[in-house]
């Protein structure tokens, strides 16, 4: 199967944290896993605004998706 993450499961991934299930993050890493554009974006407001504070920029996050 294929599936969309939501921009909470990528930053909860990215960021190991344990609000993403143990399933989830399994199915993540053996399933093909797409991510949008969109909650690049979303990050990257977000972090403008000071709303988030996460240690990866949104263009180290973009390769981290690629390559997970």
């Amino acid at each position: 199967m294929k599936y969309l993450l939501d921009t909470h499961a990528i930053l909860w991934y990215a960021q190991g944290n344990g609000e993403l299930s143990q399933n989830a993050r399994s199915l993540m890493e053996s399933e093909t896993c797409f991510y949008s554009i969109a909650s690049l974006w979303e990050i990257a407001i977000k972090q403008k605004l000071g709303k988030l504070d996460m240690a990866l920029a949104v263009t180290e996050l973009d390769e981290f998706c690629k390559n997970a």
